[in-house]
C-alpha cells in the first residue's frame, strides 16, 4: 500500500504544539491568536434553521435543495454582482478546505500538470495538488511569472489569507483576460471577501472582471467566517456551469453530500445580512486594538486591508517572534506556514474573545 501521505509536506500546525505549551504556561492564559477560528455565537436564526431541520432522516442531494440553490444564486448576485445566474451556476460543498484539498484530483488533473497558486498562501493549495501527483507552483504575478503550457488550474486569493493584500478589479480583470487566452482555469478563493477594512473587495463574479461570462472561471465562498459556521461546514463554489456540472457528477459519485440541516442553515444565513454587519463591527474592534497595540510594541504591519488576520514582522525570523510572543502568552501563526516568503512575518489572528483581545493589548502594552 502506497503511502499517500508521503507527498504531503508536514502538518505546519504540529509544528507550533511547544510554543503553544509555553504560552498556556501564562499566569492569565494563552490568547490564541494563531488558527483564526470563530469564537462568538452562531447567530440564533441560523440555529433556528438548523433545528427546525433536524428531523431529516433520508439522504440529502449533493446539488442541494431547490431553496439552498435560489439562495446561493441570489446571494451571488445581490452581494457579488453576478448576473443571469441560474441554479446550474452554483454547487454547495462540504467546507471550502475540502473543495480546494481535493480540487485538483475531481479535475482529473496528475503528473505533469501545474496548479499554480500565490508564493505567500494557504497551505492547502499545495497540498491539493500533490494529492493527485501534479506539480505545485507559485507565482506573485501569475502573467509574468507562470508557463501557461504547464498550468491546468490557476489559484486566485483575495483577499489573501494570510496577508490580507486584496486584488484590486483591473488586476483581476487582466489575469482572467490573460487565463483564458490561454485555456486555464481559474479558481477564485474568496472567503474572506466581506471582510473588506481599507479595500473593497471584487468578485471574479462580477461583470467588470468577467464581461459578463462565467467561462472558465469559479468563485469559493465560505460561511465560516461571515456568519460563524466554522463547525458547520457550510461553502459553496459558483461560476462555469460546464466545470459545476462536471464537479457534480463526480461529487455524486462520491457522496459528498451538505448535510440537510446545514443547508437549511445556509439558506437562513444567506437571507439575513443584519448579523454579518454585527460580526463585522466586532472584528473591526478587535482589530483596530490590536492593530494598535502591535505598531505601538514595534512591529511593523503590511498589507492587511482585508481577512481576519494582520500580517506583522519585527524584521527578524519568524520562529523567533513567535517564540517572544509565547512568553508573553500570545500564540501566533509564523509566516513560513504560507510560504518562505512569510519567514520573517507572523500571522496575528484578531479572532479571539474580546476579553482575550484585551488580554493580548495589556501584554503588549
Amino acid at each position: 500500500m502506497s503511502a499517500v501521505s508521503s507527498r504531503l509536506p508536514v502538518f505546519p500546525w504540529d509544528k507550533l504544539e511547544p510554543y503553544k505549551k509555553t504560552a498556556v504556561a501564562h499566569p492569565d492564559g494563552i490568547v490564541d491568536l494563531s488558527v483564526g477560528t470563530p469564537v462568538d455565537p452562531v447567530p440564533a436564526l441560523i440555529q433556528e434553521a438548523l433545528v427546525a431541520a433536524a428531523d431529516s432522516p433520508g439522504y440529502p442531494t449533493v446539488w442541494g435543495t431547490e431553496e439552498l440553490r435560489d439562495a446561493l444564486t441570489g446571494w451571488c448576485e445581490r452581494r457579488l454582482g453576478a448576473v443571469d445566474f441560474a441554479h446550474e451556476n452554483v454547487l454547495p460543498v462540504v467546507g471550502s478546505k475540502e473543495l480546494v484539498a481535493w480540487l485538483p484530483t475531481q479535475l482529473g488533473l496528475g503528473a505533469g500538470d501545474a496548479v499554480a497558486y500565490p508564493r505567500l498562501a494557504y497551505p492547502t493549495y499545495e497540498v491539493g495538488a500533490r494529492l493527485c501527483g501534479a506539480t505545485p507552483v507559485v507565482y506573485d504575478d501569475p502573467v509574468a511569472d507562470l508557463d501557461p503550457a504547464a498550468v491546468k488550474l490557476l489559484w486566485l486569493n483575495s483577499p489573501s489569507n494570510p496577508t490580507g493584500k486584496v486584488l484590486a478589479k483591473d488586476e483581476l480583470t487582466r489575469i482572467v483576460a490573460w487565463a483564458r487566452e490561454h485555456g486555464i482555469l481559474v479558481f477564485s478563493d474568496e472567503c474572506y471577501l466581506e471582510l473588506g477594512w481599507e479595500a473593497d473587495p471584487v468578485s471574479v463574479l462580477h461583470p467588470d472582471v468577467c464581461g459578463g461570462s462565467y467561462e472558465g472561471i469559479v468563485a469559493v465562498h465560505s460561511l465560516s467566517k461571515r456568519s460563524n459556521l466554522a463547525g458547520y461546514r457550510a461553502a459553496f463554489i459558483a461560476g462555469d456551469a460546464a466545470v459545476l456540472g462536471e464537479l457534480l457528477q463526480i461529487r455524486k459519485h462520491g457522496g459528498m453530500m451538505t448535510a440537510a440541516p446545514v443547508q437549511a442553515a445556509t439558506v437562513a444565513a444567506l437571507g439575513d445580512d443584519a448579523h454579518v454587519a454585527e460580526q463585522r463591527e466586532r472584528y473591526a474592534a478587535r482589530r483596530a486594538a490590536l492593530r494598535a497595540a502591535l505598531e505601538a510594541h514595534g512591529f511593523r504591519i503590511e498589507h492587511s486591508e482585508a481577512s481576519l488576520y494582520l500580517w506583522a514582522t519585527r524584521d527578524e525570523p519568524c520562529w523567533d517572534t513567535v517564540a517572544y510572543l509565547a512568553e508573553k502568552g500570545i500564540l501566533v501563526a509564523p509566516g513560513d506556514f504560507y510560504g518562505e516568503a512569510g519567514d520573517r512575518f507572523v500571522r496575528v489572528a484578531f479572532t479571539a474573545t474580546d476579553e482575550r483581545v484585551e488580554a493580548a493589548v495589556k501584554r503588549l502594552g
